[in-house]
């Protein structure tokens, strides 16, 4: 094969220069990884079962935390997880469209979700737990068989298994949850013994890493996680298909409509949009205040979390992607700029943020691993939102493409692209 030959065979690039950019995906995508560090910031800080329960708490959780549980749980939770979700499904169809456009093909497509995995595995056990990339990009293969399907198949197919998923979750975990409150009997199967087991064990390895982190053993953290948690990445891949597998064919679908690109009848899309999140926003503020009102109990959280919650969430997700597309044409203000920029490097700034966290939580840096309060909390993600907004526009002002967006860009091509923005003339 001459050389000339081998270059031919080489796929190209998708827009080299960085340029032929969203700026709809590029904005929605920075709020999107915000959210999720606010999201994520309870389980950086404290035991990973006070993520969902405040009970999990080392520190105090007091009447105002217990508030703020509430509000997070209506406006975070979940919500940017599935944001991120559907933007993940459009730019899946982003991606190959414009690669088969260049001449290659769906195994493009596969390596680079190959090397995503690779990424959030080793996000998973050597730096955070709450890693979505290796679960992006297991199911982002399963999403790839249906990319043919026309996009109202796709659209209508996501949904319906959505909600079929979300019913069987409801069912299940309310089940676990009538039999720890009392209000069944675990008439087959051990289920109450199950539901008590599933608790301790949660707070037992929980004891276990805050042992580890705040002792600073680095080391042991890491061994724990290879010799306890090497199979979470793929539990989750079974726990939560019928969750993302649907959300990816609706942002697929979404993509293709015209959602992104100002295609639709803006007041149609806006009326959708408020419609989506008001009901979402009305659905999930209800289970929030029903939690509290029933003490904020460990089962009843569960429920909440993996099982009621996921219905109201769907519209809610929609509904502000619909409205965040309509308003990123408009955010080219100092802190709209910013938020696409960060946006842009969504991938450097999710696992940026982690490796930061180490450093703040970690016994062997700052140590404040479950020394703060919720407040507290709040506050080191306000000013690690900060500092995703300043270096996020400060890079891309020097160069083309996030760090970590580069060495996955050049991993999925095998061969090295130019980072440095070239000098402009004069």
């Amino acid at each position: 094969m001459t050389e000339n030959q081998a270059k031919a065979r080489r796929p190209e690039p998708i827009s080299a220069t960085g340029q032929q950019r969203l700026a709809s995906l590029d904005f929605t995508r920075g709020i999107a990884v915000m959210g999720i560090l606010a999201a994520n910031i309870v389980a950086f800080g404290q035991p990973q079962s006070a993520y969902m329960w405040p009970g999990g708490f080392l520190t105090e959780h007091g009447p105002v935390s217990d508030w703020l549980w509430v509000a997070q749980f209506t406006l975070i939770d979940g919500k940017m997880r599935g944001l991120f979700t559907l933007l993940f499904g459009a730019g899946l169809i982003l991606f190959l469209d414009r690669a088969q456009a260049r001449g290659s093909g769906r195994w493009l497509q596969v390596r680079r979700l190959g090397w995503l995995f690779a990424f959030g595995y080793i996000h998973y056990l050597f730096i955070s737990k709450t890693d979505i990339l290796a679960l992006y990009a297991s199911c982002g293969l399963v999403a790839l068989l249906f990319v043919k399907w026309k996009p109202k198949t796709q659209l209508w197919v996501g949904i319906v298994v959505y909600l079929l998923g979300a019913a069987k979750d409801i069912f299940v975990w309310g089940r676990l949850y009538a039999i720890a409150s009392g209000g069944m009997t675990a008439r087959s199967g051990g289920m109450a013994d199950m539901a008590a087991e599933m608790r301790e064990a949660g707070l037992a390895d929980g004891r276990i890493e805050t042992a580890l982190i705040r002792a600073g053993d680095y080391g042991g953290w890491i061994t724990h996680n290879m010799a306890e948690h090497w199979s979470q990445p793929l539990l989750a891949w079974a726990q939560n298909t019928l969750e993302t597998i649907p959300l990816m064919l609706i942002g697929m679908a979404l993509y293709r409509l015209g959602l992104f690109d100002c295609r639709l009848d803006p007041r149609r899309q806006a009326l959708w949009g408020w419609t989506g999140l008001l009901v979402g926003l009305a659905g999930t503020l209800a289970i929030g205040l029903w939690n509290h009102a029933e003490g904020l109990s460990y089962m009843g959280v569960l429920w909440s979390f993996d099982g009621t919650s996921k219905v109201p969430l769907l519209p809610m997700v929609l509904g502000l992607a619909a409205l965040l597309a309509l308003w990123a044409p408009r955010a080219t203000g100092w802190l709209g700029s910013r938020v696409s920029a960060a946006g842009r490097m969504a991938f450097s700034n999710y696992l940026g943020t982690s490796i930061l966290m180490l450093f703040v939580f970690h016994g062997w840096a700052l140590g404040l691993f479950g020394e703060l309060t919720r407040p507290a909390l709040y506050g080191v993600m306000l000013a690690t939102w900060g500092i995703m907004l300043v270096w996020s526009q400060a890079w891309l002002a020097r160069y083309r493409f996030g760090p970590l967006e580069w060495v996955w860009r050049c991993l999925t091509y095998a061969r090295i692209f130019p980072i440095r923005r070239e000098a402009a003339p004069g």
